[in-house]
């Protein structure tokens, strides 16, 4: 309906001046008259240059809706430096000439005073004087500039006006009819200032017109700096939208500095959008050229990396080197930030992390348990262990001490069990966590966290009964430490398959061994074998099998027996750029070495050199020799 009577009212006043002009326009006919109407309006010219004789000239001079920008008035100067609202609001009664534009110019002045004032802002709006200056924006406002309208916009937005307000209503109405001649600057401005607003509590009409023309202009973005505002507002509400940024980044990546870059990758890891050509052109301009990385941007970009699972050697050793020369000026918080950010990138540098436990030791009085717990999870997942490892430890289980039953529930298990993974839970640490009362909340978790959680309670437990042998109890009753239908049902990876053809045929018969045995400790085994003294294999489902929540027979090992556990090592099973395990699997070896297996490795990268089904076999019988005679040498 609003623009409907706008429309009308424009027309009618393009009739009336059309009507007096009539008799000296007929030469002309039809078709100037056309073309005056069209530019009437649609002109956002800034100069009143036209190719038209005479009247026409006249005419569009007069009715033109956008005028050019005038020499500066004594008014502007007033509004530039008043320091009060009280000096804006006086402007009206003072007998100062005001155009179309200076309304709208006093609105947003008043905005910027009272940002700093959000306790006046309600006293302003129902001031007299400024529903005056309300009113006459909202008369004048189809002749307010495009750049001053856009402003015009966030100020109302700022000044929390009321979702019914009239001129509110109006300014958004009118940027929707300009929105096709609003060159881009001005729609990025809307996207930077206005979209959270637009998103929260104003038009869903316009934000889904101003996403809609930003991506079918993305080509006209000029510069790094709008692409990156764009993207960190509304990247995140338009999936199309994002991709054609995404294209402008890489078109752009060469003119970002590194504030640029760095607001790109938290973006990209705020949506958690792995857009591995981008982060490869980032990570090539990251190393390559020479311009010094902040503190600030050190962490950001450490954090995007990890987040977002992309590791780039060179630039993780750059992060490192660069980190290692801010150690002393880094927190505690900013020191738990990066071994976290480095532990997700699965990159262990020593003399880094070394640092990080010297930092935490230097600054122990300072250090908060929520910091001392992410330093703690980092170490575990890394498997790293300092040098100063009884100093390091002596202040986890300080700092946690009584504190632990206060956290919360999963926390607990997850400090726990990393306690675990490196060899430094204590009794009353795994007690507190193996009780009744706390472990039976987790029994019946269907979801993938609880699972998780879960999986590291059966961890804790195989820990308490494996590698504490003073512990007496309590542990998880039979009924929980049974394998779960979830255990095996995994997708299988390419090196599994083929380990397991290569076993079925080594084997021969299926009571020799058994493949995809889930243990009571919470692993699976990718295949089990018994060995008597002489290296033969042994009928594995006629004997004891402690390992197994539900063992089939009962037969004690014949004296000399040998049980031998396979145990494949996936790519992401490793230190990135290294052939050292990950701390969960770590802990998983060791459990199987203390259940009385001798363990066959089958790490990928020996795996991927064997060509023929022969070689794989005779690797096997070979990885299965060296296991036994390394335990007759002991």
């Amino acid at each position: 309906d609003i623009m409907a009577a706008r429309l009308v009212k424009r027309c009618t006043c393009l009739l009336r001046e059309a009507a007096n002009l009539a008799p000296a326009m007929a030469p002309l006919g039809q078709l100037r008259l056309v073309r005056v109407t069209h530019k009437t309006l649609t002109s956002s010219a800034t100069s009143p240059s036209s190719h038209l004789p005479g009247s026409l000239t006249e005419l569009v001079e007069k009715e033109q809706v956008f005028t050019p920008y005038p020499e500066k008035q004594e008014v502007d100067w007033l509004i530039e430096k008043a320091t009060r609202p009280e000096e804006l609001l006086d402007l009206l009664g003072s007998g100062h000439h005001i155009h179309h534009n200076h309304a709208a110019l006093i609105v947003i002045r008043l905005s910027r005073l009272l940002s700093e004032k959000p306790e006046d802002k309600a006293s302003l709006i129902q001031d007299a004087r400024f529903q005056k200056l309300l009113h006459l924006v909202n008369s004048q406002i189809t002749s307010v500039w495009h750049g001053t309208l856009v402003k015009l916009l966030r100020s109302l937005y700022a000044l929390a006006l009321p979702r019914d307000s009239k001129v509110l209503q109006s300014v958004e109405q009118e940027i929707r009819w300009r929105m096709r001649r609003l060159n881009y600057k001005h729609l990025a401005f809307l996207a930077e200032s206005c979209a959270t607003s637009l998103q929260e509590q104003y038009s869903q009409e316009l934000l889904a017109e101003l996403l809609m023309h930003l991506e079918r202009r993305w080509t006209e973005i000029e510069d790094g700096r709008t692409v990156v505002a764009i993207m960190m507002k509304v990247g995140h509400l338009s999936e199309s939208l994002m991709n054609r940024l995404e294209d402008k980044c890489l078109e752009l990546v060469e003119q970002f500095g590194p504030n640029e870059l760095r607001k790109v990758l938290v973006t990209l890891a705020a949506q958690s959008r792995r857009s591995v050509p981008l982060l490869r052109a980032i990570s090539y301009h990251l190393v390559q050229k020479p311009f010094p990385l902040t503190k600030g941007v050190l962490l950001d970009v450490a954090y995007a990396y990890g987040k977002l699972s992309f590791h780039q050697t060179q630039v993780s050793q750059r992060l490192a080197a660069d980190l290692l020369s801010l150690m002393p000026s880094l927190t505690p918080g900013e020191v738990a930030h990066c071994a976290k950010s480095f532990a997700l990138l699965k990159w262990l540098n020593v003399p880094l992390f070394e640092a990080f436990a010297q930092h935490i030791l230097n600054r122990a009085q300072d250090v908060i348990l929520p910091h001392l717990c992410s330093m703690l999870l980092a170490f575990a997942h890394l498997n790293f262990h300092p040098e100063q490892e009884d100093q390091f430890f002596s202040l986890v289980h300080e700092k946690l001490g009584s504190a632990l039953t206060g956290l919360k529930p999963v926390l607990q298990v997850d400090l726990v069990w990393a306690l675990c993974v490196l060899q430094q839970a204590r009794e009353e640490e795994l007690r507190a966590i193996l009780r009744p009362e706390f472990h039976t909340q987790f029994l019946g978790g269907k979801s993938q966290k609880d699972q998780s959680t879960f999986q590291k309670l059966l961890h804790i437990n195989a820990t308490a009964q494996l590698e504490h042998p003073e512990y007496m109890g309590p542990f998880l009753p039979a009924s929980a430490v049974a394998p779960r239908p979830s255990a095996l049902d995994k997708k299988v990876t390419p090196l599994q398959k083929e380990l397991q053809e290569t076993l079925k045929g080594l084997l021969g018969s299926a009571n020799r061994g058994s493949l995809e045995v889930a243990t009571q400790y919470g692993w699976v085994l990718d295949a089990e074998v018994l060995l008597d003294a002489d290296g033969q294999f042994l009928p594995l489902r006629d004997f004891v099998a402690p390992h197994l929540a539900q063992p089939a027979g009962s037969q004690p090992l014949p004296p000399g027996a040998k049980r031998l556990a396979f145990l494949r090592w996936e790519f992401p099973n490793f230190n990135s750029r290294s052939k050292d395990l990950l701390g969960r699997f770590v802990l998983a070896r060791r459990h199987v070495l203390s259940a009385g297996f001798l363990v066959v490795d089958v790490p990928y990268y020996e795996w991927l050199e064997l060509k023929s089904e022969w070689q794989k076999g005779a690797y096997l019988k070979d990885k299965m020799r060296k296991a036994v005679a390394e335990e007759l040498a002991k």
